[in-house]
């Protein structure tokens, strides 16, 4: 089985990180059959990747400005089995991509999503911050299987697919996910979920598999780890969560929050309260972030329903 690689990149500002991240790759105990950069609408960068891996593919997003478009584009070139996306601010361990081929085994299964890890600036998770809402800086957060098991959806930054399944759908939805257009855009997300879902809507049997034996951790930055940035996201989420049940229906593009929100949320607070009780007084901060990131995702998803059927009307 043969894995095609993809790594979206957009700014010369992490430099540093993508060779973090092509190196990771390139020490993995099972080597990629091929490492594609694809450059988001930037020439310098586009030029300057080109002179510094030669070993690499290195081509320029044919598609919209963001990170579907970036994926659609690298999925385009690959001509491996697999196509397995790595986010650029993030670093593989060397075993992360024999266990996303290995969870291919069974027919049945297009894609694999493997277990991120934060890795915080400076080292320290803010006391503050709620393992339920580590989604909000790309991560496995609490809620989510401990062992390999069937999932809804693959998180996007490390997620692998059987290629000709990315390419018999139309690829990721580019009318929704991360875009880098400006540096006031929203941190939106989602287009993982809903392509993981339109995938199994396309193919009824499928089977989207978490297998914890893939690990990347994923970098935190300072900007990414205040409580401002926690509250935009969440309200982001909201909006794009609107569009995944506007595209594939609420009842699938719901299943996995609904789920969340009885069971894992209210855990979270409980915990939270009780860990405050017992002398760790940060508890309450996070039970309290857990009900805003709540509130703020739900007012997201409220406005961005209200905002598409105005469309329609």
């Amino acid at each position: 089985m043969n894995s095609s690689v993809v790594i979206c990149v957009y700014t010369e500002e992490r430099w540093e990180d993508i060779q973090a991240a092509v190196e990771s790759v390139e020490n993995q105990r099972r080597r990629p059959y091929e490492i594609i950069l694809v450059v988001d609408h930037n020439p310098d960068l586009h030029l300057r990747l080109k002179q510094r891996y030669p070993g690499a593919i290195v081509v320029e997003n044919t598609h919209e400005r963001g990170l579907s478009g970036g994926k659609n584009t690298g999925a385009a070139t690959a001509s491996g089995d697999i196509v397995a996306y790595l986010d650029d601010d993030a670093v593989a361990e060397p075993g992360w991509l024999e266990a996303l081929e290995e969870g291919f085994q069974d027919p049945t299964i297009v894609g694999v999503g493997g277990l991120t890890r934060p890795l915080w600036a400076g080292g320290r998770r803010p006391r503050w911050f709620p393992h339920e809402f580590d989604w909000t800086v790309g991560c496995t957060y609490r809620g989510m299987p401990t062992r390999r098991a069937r999932i809804r959806n693959v998180m996007g930054g490390n997620a692998a697919f059987r290629r000709e399944a990315v390419g018999g759908i139309g690829g990721f939805h580019t009318g929704m996910g991360r875009s880098v257009q400006g540096r006031r855009s929203r941190p939106l997300g989602c287009e993982e979920t809903e392509f993981c879902i339109r995938l199994a809507q396309s193919r009824p049997g499928s089977v989207m598999l978490f297998e914890p034996g893939a690990v990347i951790g994923h970098k935190v930055s300072t900007q990414r780890a205040r409580f401002v940035y926690f509250r935009s996201r969440c309200y982001a989420e909201g909006l794009s969560k609107a569009l995944v049940a506007s595209s594939v229906g609420a009842g699938a593009g719901l299943s996995s929050e609904r789920a969340h929100v009885m069971r894992a949320l209210p855990l979270g607070v409980l915990r939270g309260v009780g860990e405050a009780l017992r002398g760790d007084l940060p508890g309450l901060g996070r039970a309290a972030a857990i009900l805003v990131g709540l509130a703020w995702t739900t007012w997201g998803y409220a406005v961005g329903t209200a905002r598409l059927k105005l469309r329609r009307a």
